[in-house]
């Protein structure tokens, strides 16, 4: 019964993932972390694993979509793979400090609810057509790629999170480029981090595997759903979510639950 739950959760975080293009590991993470009381390590390791399957499905539909600009998701995808690796390395040193891990994680969504609450009240024009690829130097990318492939390895999280924010407002990317070539660069980020996190003992295997199921079906759902609903309110929504999700995290590191 406990993995129909976990299956359940999965799709859900999928159908969020789908409606918001932000993945669905953001949703995932505290879930597991509270809803199901995971070690704040193996949230991470779990979480990460199962968004492979979401991150492969997305990328091969991107492509077929040719909303995928391939040198940039190559320059960013190897370049985060050399951060996800180094910051599995760092993440290894701090596995066994679960309230650190809570607070870094707290941090990270504090940016997770500002940016979704801003695009929510603030709602930006999308350019009509996509251009052919996503402007920026490659020494731009590298950077952003590595430093963000980083993150992923420590938290779990860079997709949709991380990725699409920084192609759209430090590289000027339409949204719909940036969130396809998002997804054909953190897939390696995240199989990667996934293998380091297997090696590291902090995955549980099972339902890694039923929550990357359901998120994968969820995400089909949510990006069918996104034509009837106002992204910008759903945006708002998520953000006041996300951001009492921070502060339950950085508040559980100084001893408070709420």
């Amino acid at each position: 019964m406990i993995y129909v739950i976990y299956l359940v959760t999965g799709f859900l975080a999928g159908v969020v993932g789908g409606l918001l293009g932000t993945g669905g590991c953001a949703l995932m993470m505290p879930v597991i972390r509270f809803g199901f009381h995971f070690d704040p390590a193996f949230a991470v390791g779990t979480t990460l694993t199962a968004v492979v399957f979401t991150a492969a499905s997305g990328a091969i539909q991107h492509l077929r979509m040719k909303n995928v600009d391939k040198d940039t998701a190559f320059l960013t995808a190897y370049s985060g793979i050399l951060g996800v690796i180094i910051g599995s390395i760092i993440f290894g040193y701090i596995k066994q400090y679960g309230e650190l891990i809570d607070l870094i994680i707290g941090i990270a969504f504090i940016i997770v609810s500002i940016r979704m609450l801003y695009e929510g009240i603030f709602p930006g024009k999308q350019m009509a057509q996509p251009a052919p690829e996503i402007p920026g130097k490659p020494l731009s990318k590298n950077i952003l790629g590595s430093a963000i492939g980083a993150l992923t390895g420590i938290i779990g999280l860079g997709g949709g999170y991380a990725l699409v924010p920084t192609y759209i407002y430090f590289l000027k990317a339409p949204v719909k480029l940036a969130i396809g070539t998002s997804m054909a660069a953190f897939v390696w980020m995240a199989l990667v981090g996934a293998i380091f996190k297997l090696v590291q003992g902090v995955v549980n295997i099972p339902v890694a595997i039923v929550l990357g199921i359901g998120a994968l079906i969820g995400a089909i759902y949510g990006a069918k759903l996104v034509a009837k609903f106002k992204p910008n309110v759903l945006k708002a929504l998520f953000g006041i979510l996300f951001l009492y999700v921070s502060l339950k995290y950085i508040l559980l590191y100084f001893g408070v639950h709420i």
